[in-house]
C-alpha cells in the first residue's frame, strides 16, 4: 500500500501522536543494544518524524517508503532542519527491499507491518528484513493487534479538515479474515477534485508473528504496549516489538559457516 493524495493529511491524522515518547523508547532500546551509532533504516518512513529524529540524534538514515508523495514531504522537511545529508531516501516495496548492504538496525512504526498480507507476504516482509541485518542487529517495529482491528477501528470513521481539502477515512472490519478494509476519500475545495485510496490491513497473533521472527534469526527479546510502552495487555491496541539478530546470512542458525 502507498498513500499518495493522503500523504498531504497524514502529520495531521498522526497530530495526537506522542513522537517525542516513541523516539525515546526507540533510541533506549537501540541503545540497550549497543546500536549507538551506524546505519538505520525506517521502513514505510512515511512523512518521516521519527526518521527526523533519529537523524538529529547522529544516525545514519536510509528512509524508505512506496509513496514518493510521503518521502517528497520528507524530503522537504530535511532540507528545513538540514539533516537531508544524512538521509538516503528510497523508493521500494517491502516486498521487494534492496539495501544494497547491511544495516545495523531498523525501525517501523504505525502499523506498516499490518498493511502487509495476508501471512504469507507477511512473512516474507519479515523475511527481507531479517536478510539485510547485521549480527546483533536490531529490528525494531510495531503492529496493531487483533484487538485493535475488531473492537476499536471495525466501523469507525475520522473526518479530517484542512485548509483547502477534507478528508473522511472509512474502516470496514471482516470478521472472517480479521482484515480492516479503508477507504480515504478526499474532496479539494477550489478545483472539486475527488480522490479515493482503498487499501486493507492485517493483524496476526503475537506467537505467529514470534514464530516467523525467529524462523529469520530474528529473536523477539522484548514486546511492549505500542502505545504506553507498558507491559502488554489483552487489551493493548498496538505492540511494538524488539527483535535482535541472531546471525549473519554467512551463517545458519546454528552460528556454523554454510
Amino acid at each position: 500500500m502507498a498513500y499518495n493524495e493522503f500523504a498531504y493529511f497524514y502529520d495531521e491524522l498522526n497530530s495526537e501522536a506522542d513522537y517525542d515518547a516513541l523516539y525515546r523508547y526507540v533510541c533506549g532500546e537501540l541503545t540497550a543494544h549497543g546500536v549507538t551509532d551506524g546505519i538505520v533504516a525506517d521502513f514505510g518512513c512515511g512523512t518521516g518524524e521519527l526518521t527526523l529524529m533519529l537523524a538529529q540524534a547522529g544516525y545514519d538514515m536510509i528512509g524508505i517508503d512506496r509513496s514518493e508523495e510521503m518521502l517528497s514531504v520528507l524530503r522537504e522537511k530535511a532540507e528545513e532542519l538540514g539533516v537531508l545529508p544524512r538521509l538516503l531516501l528510497l523508493r521500494q516495496d517491502l516486498l521487494e527491499l534492496d539495501l544494497y548492504g547491511t544495516i545495523r538496525a531498523a525501525v517501523s512504526t504505525f502499523d506498516t507491518y499490518n498493511h502487509i498480507g495476508p501471512l504469507p507476504r507477511f512473512e516474507e516482509a519479515l523475511r527481507k528484513a531479517a536478510y539485510f541485518m547485521e549480527k546483533d542487529g536490531v529490528f525494531l517495529f510495531d503492529l496493531n493487534t487483533p484487538y485493535k482491528h475488531k473492537s476499536i477501528l471495525a466501523d469507525r470513521t475520522f473526518d479530517i479538515e484542512a485548509e483547502d481539502a477534507a478528508c473522511h477515512w472509512t474502516n470496514r472490519y471482516d470478521e472472517e479474515t480479521g482484515r480492516v478494509d479503508i477507504a480515504i476519500d478526499i474532496d479539494y475545495a477550489e478545483t472539486g477534485e475527488h480522490f479515493r485510496e482503498a487499501f486493507s490491513e492485517y493483524s496476526y497473533p503475537l506467537d505467529t508473528v514470534c514464530t516467523l521472527l525467529r524462523r529469520y534469526g530474528l529473536e523477539p527479546v522484548k514486546i511492549a504496549d505500542g502505545e504506553d510502552f507498558g507491559p502488554v495487555r489483552e487489551d493493548s491496541p498496538r505492540w511494538i516489538i524488539t527483535a535482535v539478530k541472531q546471525y549473519t546470512q554467512e551463517e545458519n542458525s546454528d552460528g556454523t559457516e554454510s
